[in-house]
């Protein structure tokens, strides 16, 4: 097995985890406001990755808490204009415009780091972004100023993925991770304390979504990512996360028994199947195939 094999299936449970997200963010915010929620979610990750890595956080250097810093401040830039879309556009819509970060991916990847995306990349890329269209659009696709605010996310979201994967080569990724997260509970902070009233959540209920979204979906997941980028694409990142409305559907259907049409399970097929081309890359092995069975290899 391949270590950018096992980079993606490290970043596959990533997208699981955050499919499996959505409900408990969800319960999470009938209780918080959104930043509140944010801040509370972040920094709670941010003091247990930091405890549990100490060691890692014992070595940081200038070049760690800038690259950290960068990364924190674009990710948290992402859930901003998410957060403020979403009150002017629907909920697909806005599903599917943050998904278009999957073909924004090796586009800026091209343009900022000179790296050429794969056919097999190109060609999952597109599989990935019908599926998306599928399984998360309806009605008008009339663009209005929400719209506008999620594409600007998306962009966002797309140079998290790319700058993770350009720095976590330089420094330690561990600490990396551990930083960027408390940059977003930091600024998450202090917009809460600007525009809502923040609290302490009470109740068991509550607590008990943060904990589990703070541990697995936040600290695990973002300092996965970091580690795992050091040996795959920042393509391959972009298409294996395109995977996470597929699993909050799978989720709410086990939780909460909500059931995907016929239109949102080719959808999710189609992404699934757009993960699996840019992972096996059936352009080279079709041209390996033929290159075996030409005449003169046969002879």
């Amino acid at each position: 097995m391949s270590k950018q094999f096992k980079a993606d299936l490290a970043l596959f449970g990533v997208a699981l985890s955050w499919g499996a997200s959505f409900i408990l963010t969800k319960n999470s915010l009938d209780s918080l406001a959104t930043y509140n929620f944010l801040a509370i979610r972040f920094i709670l990750a941010f003091v247990v990755s930091a405890v549990i890595f100490y060691k890692n956080m014992l070595k940081i250097n200038k070049n760690t808490v800038k690259y950290g810093g960068l990364i924190g401040f674009i990710l948290f830039s992402g859930y901003a204009f998410q957060t403020v879309g979403i009150n002017y556009t629907t909920a697909s819509k806005s599903a599917f415009i943050t998904g278009f970060s999957v073909v924004l991916v090796p586009i800026l990847s091209s343009l900022l780091l000179k790296e050429k995306p794969q056919q097999s990349s190109i060609l999952g890329a597109i599989l990935a972004l019908i599926g998306l269209a599928l399984l998360t659009l309806n009605g008008s696709l009339a663009l209005n100023i929400g719209d506008f605010y999620t594409l600007i996310c998306a962009f966002a979201f797309a140079m998290h993925i790319i700058t993770v994967g350009k720095y976590t080569t330089k420094v330690d990724s561990i600490a990396l991770g551990v930083i960027q997260i408390g940059v977003v509970g930091f600024l998450s902070i202090l917009v809460s304390l600007f525009i809502e009233t923040p609290i302490i959540p009470s109740g068991n209920g509550v607590w008990g979504n943060v904990f589990i979204l703070s541990l697995v979906c936040t600290s695990g997941a973002f300092i996965v990512q970091s580690a795992a980028q050091k040996y795959t694409t920042a393509t391959h990142t972009a298409l294996i996360y395109t995977g996470e409305p597929v699993f909050a559907a799978l989720f709410a259907y086990i939780v909460a028994g909500e059931v995907l049409s016929f239109r949102g399970l080719v959808g999710a097929l189609l992404i699934l199947m757009g993960m699996l081309v840019a992972e096996i890359d059936f352009v080279t092995l079709f041209k390996t195939s033929l290159k075996k069975n030409t005449p003169e290899e046969i002879k």
